[in-house]
């Protein structure tokens, strides 16, 4: 049973993280760099917020909303006309939300060379049509070692965060 969860996971459906996972591609244009040339650290949280949205959409199969953002240190630049590719993958499901990881990379078009831009990881939550949470309709069914890996990592920020907010950080 999840300490979050008032079921067992095991008596949802479950689905798995490839099941739900997202990729999307940009290319860096000139309305998306800041004063340095590079590409502005508001442009790509934009864009990693959006394709954490449409991985949590397609595991819950309704609306959610984000709660919170995880992580967001950037690696390495990417500029003017550099494709970005951001994939997105479902770690963990709790009652009412889930979340989900985006790695964003910069592309070299000429090699298909991914470079790492940026992870991070999103809360999200499952809402009604009025905005009120609602249960994740599914669980999270964990197939490979490395999913089982990030769900572990998880339950670890999981905890980190509740320890945040029970000494008001």
């Amino acid at each position: 049973m999840d300490s979050d969860n008032k079921t067992p996971l095991d008596a949802r459906p479950a689905k798995t993280p490839d099941d739900s996972a997202a990729v999307g591609t940009r290319t860096v244009m000139n309305g998306d760099i800041n004063g340095a040339n590079r590409l502005f650290g508001g442009r790509l949280m934009e864009w990693i917020d959006s394709i954490a949205g449409v991985a949590a959409r397609r595991h819950c199969g309704c609306q959610v909303t984000t709660a919170r953002v995880d992580t967001l240190e950037f690696l390495h630049p990417a500029l003017i006309n550099d494709v970005v590719v951001l994939r997105a993958r479902v770690t963990y499901v709790g009652r009412t939300s889930l979340e989900v990881r985006v790695d964003s990379y910069q592309e070299n078009i000429a090699t298909g060379e991914h470079t790492v831009i940026n992870t991070a990881y999103l809360t999200e939550v499952c809402i009604d049509d009025e905005g009120r949470p609602i249960p994740v309709p599914y669980g999270l069914k964990l197939v490979t070692e490395e999913d089982r890996a990030e769900h572990d990592r998880a339950l670890f920020r999981r905890e980190i965060r509740r320890a945040r907010a029970d000494s008001g950080v």
